[in-house]
């Protein structure tokens, strides 16, 4: 039966995977093509099995429950990128739980709120992924609720596309918004949820896939909508798109083109937007909050695909030539401080790499994740380099970092978490987020959250994790 399966889908996919396989693919639709049919076929028939013997499905949604233990809000991704509340965990990392559906992979940045947790993910199927949305239980790892489907904008029930977008949730709590889709998908919606019940409030739809992480400030929501590429690395169609939506209402504020727009927004007291300019556009772009027209536009030399760091009047951001896939053959990365008034270059640092994750920003430092397998720690001020540290062995790190006091939490392709020390750089210890049996393809690529001492991570196939120190 296996093999039958595993027959049918290499015939009938092989366009597919050649077309995913492409250099300049960004996340997941480069790596479908290294995927393993023979044991997506075996998960495929153990989740069956499963199911069968009284298993929970994926597609399952439960009802929340009806009164929740007060807890204050924390919201994650602040635009410092710090990526924790302040809190470090204890040293001896071992998991409170781990929530590990079939087939399962969670790339994205989960969104951690009170004693709720909010995750996209993308689900392996033969040929293809899609996608699923869950609320977790902060304590237990227990779904609360969960989205596979939804109806679109024009009435029809549509299946969830791939989530690679980190959620973002309102100051107040109550929405949670999220974007959709990988590189090779088209018609991807920007999709807010409730975010007690998993009810959808609304969604706005763009010709493209949603990489790009939503920005929130005030009653309105930004984000991007990046583009498809052709073999010859230019734009097939939208060269991208940046949106502005009301959250209260749905409205569509603004919609203004910006090449490639894969960088997670983010926004300044004014709603003044900053987002990156990724392949063939290589900048960075302030738009205006009220209808989205350009303030200024830096060229940067190297695609940006990293988050936007705010760190007072400076923005910091990560660009380079490789993507989360594949390296470039004439790799090239770098560093740059901006002012954020007049978009004028203040420093710049090159790596031999791209530097693609969120770069977190303390007091005087920030902190840099590279392609290369290291991290690397710069002055704040005039990008100094104070050290650079090799995570583990060659892995890259796409992730970006989270900083939670003096420790630093970085993660490895190949599914490694590292604690490392953010004033000298040494690897504190390591914790392997993958299963032994299948440790993965290099697409551990999710950033860290460090929220009251507890480290929420995904991984490629070991599932979301919650970790603790041992003595907690």
């Amino acid at each position: 039966g296996i093999g039958a399966v595993v027959a049918g889908a290499t015939w009938m996919l092989q366009p597919t995977a050649a077309r995913a396989a492409r250099p300049d693919a960004a996340v997941l639709g480069a790596a479908a093509g290294h995927y393993d049919w023979a044991k997506v076929a075996q998960g495929l028939l153990q989740r069956q099995a499963a199911m069968g013997n009284g298993g929970a499905a994926t597609t399952q949604v439960s009802a929340p429950p009806t009164a929740e233990a007060a807890a204050p809000i924390v919201i994650g991704r602040g635009y410092r990128r710090t990526g924790s509340d302040g809190k470090a965990a204890g040293p001896g990392l071992k998991p409170l739980w781990t929530f590990a559906p079939d087939d399962t992979l969670f790339i994205s940045t989960p969104a951690v709120v009170g004693k709720r947790i909010y995750a996209g993910g993308c689900v392996a199927e033969l040929g293809s992924y899609s996608g699923v949305f869950y609320c977790l239980d902060a304590d237990t790892g227990k779904p609360l609720w969960t989205v596979d489907e939804y109806k679109g904008p024009d009435g029809r029930t549509t299946t969830l596309h791939p989530v690679f977008s980190s959620p973002a949730v309102t100051a107040d709590g109550k929405w949670v918004i999220v974007g959709q889709g990988l590189h090779e998908d088209k018609n991807c919606s920007l999709l807010c949820f409730n975010a007690q019940t998993g009810a959808l409030k609304w969604a706005v739809q763009t010709p493209l896939h949603i990489e790009s992480s939503p920005a929130i400030a005030g009653d309105v929501v930004v984000v991007g909508a990046g583009a498809i590429e052709g073999r010859d690395g230019k734009a097939t169609g939208d060269p991208g798109q940046v949106v502005a939506v009301r959250i209260s209402d749905g409205k569509e504020l603004w919609r203004v083109r910006v090449i490639d727009p894969e960088s997670a927004a983010a926004m300044d007291e004014a709603g003044n937007v900053y987002i990156g300019s990724a392949f063939n556009g290589s900048a960075v772009v302030a738009l205006a909050a009220k209808d989205g027209k350009e303030l200024w536009k830096t060229e940067t030399g190297l695609p940006v695909t990293s988050p936007v760091t705010i760190a007072g009047d400076l923005l910091i951001v990560g660009s380079g030539n490789s993507t989360m896939v594949d390296s470039n053959a004439n790799a090239k990365g770098e560093v740059l401080a901006l002012e954020m008034k007049t978009g004028k270059i203040l420093w710049r640092r090159p790596f031999a790499d791209s530097v693609l994750g969120g770069i977190p920003a303390g007091d005087k430092a920030v902190y840099c994740p590279i392609r290369t397998g290291e991290v690397a720690a710069l002055s704040l001020d005039k990008g100094e380099l104070l050290w650079q540290t090799r995570v583990n062995g060659k892995a890259a790190v796409a992730a970006g970092c989270a900083l939670a006091g003096n420790r630093l939490y970085a993660v490895t392709s190949d599914g490694y978490l590292a604690v490392l020390d953010a004033d000298s750089g040494k690897v504190l210890e390591k914790v392997f987020l993958n299963t032994q049996a299948n440790p993965g393809t290099g697409l551990t690529i999710g950033d860290p959250q460090v929220v009251g001492g507890r480290v929420i991570v995904g991984s490629e196939t070991g599932g979301l994790h919650v970790l603790v120190g041992a003595g907690q």
